[in-house]
């Protein structure tokens, strides 16, 4: 069982290399604007395939995007087909994916409830400012370091700046 997902993560991933590139170079249709595949679920029989894509745009120009991939599922089966060799060529059905309007969402509810409660997101509160807040251990750590430090600098050992002519 596990080799059969770990074979359709494979196919999955394929196609959507594949169609990502059919889709970014050889697709021709005015109709197809922004488009992004986000991800590809392929049936274990690799007989069908959902290709879920994310469009940036309005609605409308989205709708468009959705109209123009369908269209051209012959053509992207045909390259799907020439590139990877699978013993079937999935049928391809191109689904609008909701999850980064849902991200997109949430992400703007967080915003909002922190504005109502005064709080600053762009500062993490729970780490501290590194220049003030050093332990004990490290300012010995660099005390031990200069005190190394010196011992370099008797003169015994040539450094690599050694060599260099003076400026």
């Amino acid at each position: 069982m596990r080799n059969q997902r770990v074979r359709m993560r494979r196919v999955n991933e394929a196609l959507k290399e594949v169609l990502s590139g059919a889709v970014a170079r050889g697709v021709k249709d005015p109709r197809i604007g922004f488009v992004t595949i986000t991800s590809v679920d392929a049936t274990t029989d690799v007989s069908q395939a959902k290709v879920f894509v994310s469009v940036l745009g309005s609605a409308a120009e989205k709708e468009a995007t959705l109209v123009a991939l369908r269209s051209a599922h012959g053509f992207l089966q045909g390259v799907v087909n020439d590139e990877l060799h699978l013993r079937r060529t999935p049928a391809l059905e191109f689904v609008y994916d909701t999850s980064i309007d849902r991200g997109m969402r949430i992400g703007a509810l967080i915003k909002d409830q922190e504005r109502e409660l005064g709080i600053d997101a762009s500062l993490p509160a729970d780490e501290p400012d590194a220049d003030d807040d050093r332990s004990d251990a490290d300012e010995q750590g660099d005390d031990a370091d200069e005190q190394g430090d010196d011992a370099d600098d008797q003169g015994d050992d040539e450094g690599p700046d050694d060599d260099l002519p003076p400026r």
